[in-house]
C-alpha cells in the first residue's frame, strides 16, 4: 500500500501563484513570455499556421526542451459490442451538419474544403526538432453519455459551433435531439474512451537559445 503525505494548505496556493494564464493566437507568440522546457499541442496544430508556429516555438525552448502534441489515436476502431446503450450516430449526426451549413467543412470563421493539412511530421523536421518519440496510452474502457453530453459536444467542435447555424441554431438542435431520441429512446449512449497518442519532440540541447 502506498503510503502519500497530506497535502499542505498551502501548496495548491503556491501552486497557483505560480500559474500565469495568457489568452492569444498562436501565430502571435512569442508575446514576450520567455522561453520554456515543454510546450504542449493538444490535438490543434493542425489549425495554425503550422511552419510559422513550429519555428516560433523552438526559439522558445530551452535547449532539451520539448515540443509534445497529444491527439486521440485515429487509427483503431471503438465497438460498442457488450455494452448497454447504442452508439452515438456519428455518420448522422455529420450529415445532418452538412444538411445545415453545406457540404465543405467549415472551421470556425473559415472553411476547410480540403480538410485539415496532415504530415505534421514534415513541418517539425523542417523547423528542426529530432523524434519523435511515440507514446501510446490505452483507451477502451467503457462510458456512458447522455443526449445532452452529445449536443454539447457537437457545439463544442469548430466545424458545428452554434454561432456558425445563425437564426436556424434552434432548429438545427432541435433535429439533432430527434435523432438522438431515434437511436436512443432511454437517451443514453455507450462508447469507449479512445486511446491517446503523445509524440514528443525535441529541440537539439546543443542549440543556444
Amino acid at each position: 500500500m502506498n503510503r502519500h503525505r497530506p497535502r499542505s494548505p498551502g501548496r495548491e496556493t503556491s501552486l497557483a501563484s505560480r500559474a500565469q494564464w495568457v489568452q492569444g493566437r498562436a501565430e502571435d507568440l512569442p508575446a514576450g513570455l520567455g522561453t520554456f522546457t515543454v510546450a504542449t499541442f493538444g490535438q490543434s496544430f493542425h489549425w495554425m499556421d503550422r511552419d510559422l508556429v513550429a519555428e516560433t516555438i523552438k526559439d522558445m525552448l530551452q535547449p532539451g526542451g520539448a515540443l509534445v502534441h497529444i491527439s486521440d489515436l485515429k487509427s483503431k476502431t471503438r465497438s460498442v459490442d457488450g455494452l448497454p446503450y447504442p452508439a452515438e450516430p456519428q455518420a448522422a449526426i455529420e450529415e445532418l451538419v452538412r444538411h445545415y451549413l453545406g457540404p465543405v467543412r467549415r472551421a470556425g470563421r473559415g472553411v476547410l474544403p480540403h480538410g485539415t493539412p496532415g504530415n505534421e511530421a514534415a513541418v517539425l523536421a523542417r523547423a528542426g526538432f529530432s523524434g519523435p518519440q511515440r507514446h501510446v496510452v490505452p483507451g477502451g474502457q467503457a462510458m456512458e453519455r447522455t443526449s445532452d453530453d452529445i449536443i454539447a459536444g457537437v457545439f463544442s467542435m469548430s466545424f458545428s459551433a452554434p454561432h456558425l447555424f445563425g437564426p436556424r441554431r434552434d432548429d438545427f438542435e432541435a433535429d439533432l435531439c430527434r435523432l438522438l431520441r431515434e437511436v436512443s429512446p432511454s437517451g443514453r449512449f455507450s462508447e469507449r474512451r479512445p486511446s491517446t497518442e503523445v509524440f514528443v519532440w525535441r529541440k537539439d540541447a546543443a542549440e543556444l537559445c
